[in-house]
């Protein structure tokens, strides 16, 4: 069954992939209307998760051992792991699976069990250029967007943790980041979210297109969907990083 549903998933990322090649037309508008919806619903969640995280991880927690070897001015170095690596790219995703996935899975599905999506496919129109594409180009995207977001307001509570709490330097801490900052690490983070956003939405759609058993069952796709979203999120990220990692060793020295 696992197999099988990973068959389904690759075979629609080609319908997907096949659709957006084809006239903007069928699927601008909406592009647009799911922009405008992640954009309204997920920004907000994001920046409280990660500026709260940034806070109290690897700004209070992190700030306090480095302080206790006289270090609290590195704390900005050590956000660039903390935030721009990893947690705020883990956290971007996750939030945007549970709160838009689920909404992408539970639409799907309700059409799917009402039968509309058989009367569209009648009327010759494909659900997949008309629905699921459009979402999963506007989950790439505005991910993308978001993830800019989330790196903001993360180092923002961790400045606010090093500087407020434990009396770092304001310019020590804005020193470190940027000496440790790089352009590899900016372009890699956006990447990964933007494949994020690219899981997320074919394995909403695949659920979603795949619901059966009335209102019960799209609870089961809703459920299913979001654990497999986490799961491959989870793998993506550990597989990615290691790989950025070894293939770019020196962002790895703290300066």
């Amino acid at each position: 069954m696992p197999i099988a549903r990973l068959g389904g998933m690759l075979s629609l990322s080609g319908s997907v992939l096949r659709a957006l090649s084809g006239s903007p037309a069928v699927w601008r508008r909406e592009l647009l209307l799911h922009c405008v919806f992640i954009l309204k619903v997920a920004a907000l969640p994001i920046a409280l998760s990660v500026a709260a995280w940034g806070f109290a991880g690897p700004g209070l927690q992190a700030g306090g051992f480095l302080a206790t070897f006289g270090s609290v001015d590195r704390a900005g170095g050590f956000m660039v792991v903390a935030i721009v690596r990893e947690f705020g790219t883990f956290v971007t995703g996750t939030v945007v699976a549970g709160v838009v996935g689920t909404t992408i899975v539970a639409e799907l599905g309700a059409r799917r069990v009402r039968g509309e999506l058989d009367a569209l496919r009648t009327l010759g129109v494909d659900p997949v250029a008309a629905i699921v594409a459009p979402r999963v180009l506007a989950l790439v995207l505005m991910m993308m967007l978001l993830d800019v977001v989330a790196l903001v307001f993360g180092v923002a509570g961790g400045y606010v943790a090093s500087v407020g709490v434990l009396d770092g330097g304001s310019g020590a801490f804005v020193d470190s980041f940027f000496r440790n900052t790089t352009a590899l690490d900016l372009v890699a983070s956006i990447v990964k979210v933007g494949i994020f956003g690219a899981l997320i939405g074919v394995i909403c759609g695949f659920y979603g297109l795949t619901a059966t058993g009335g209102a019960e069952g799209v609870g089961r796709a809703v459920n299913r969907a979001v654990v497999g979203c986490l799961v491959a999120i989870s793998v993506v990220n550990l597989l990615y990083t290691q790989w950025f990692l070894a293939e770019f060793p020196g962002v790895n020295v703290l300066r």
